[in-house]
């Protein structure tokens, strides 16, 4: 395992939980907003969203822009 494994390791929990509030934040918000809110239907789009955002990151690293982050 190396230096970067071993971090995440370490990491991996947070990194969950932080991508888990973002989620319920959001959630919460539509409730809000929305009264007659269909959750199940909130939760796909904002986890599509979520995921858009994530794969525009992983495009991102690919083509090197934080490697010298």
């Amino acid at each position: 395992m190396n230096v970067q494994e071993k971090e995440m390791a370490m990491m991996k929990s947070e990194i969950t939980k932080e991508i888990r509030a973002v989620f319920k934040t959001n959630m919460k918000v539509f409730d809000w907003d929305i009264p007659e809110n269909d959750d199940k239907k909130t939760a796909a789009l904002i986890l599509a969203v979520m995921q858009d955002a994530l794969d525009e990151l992983k495009g991102e690293a690919a083509s090197g822009k934080f490697d010298n982050y």
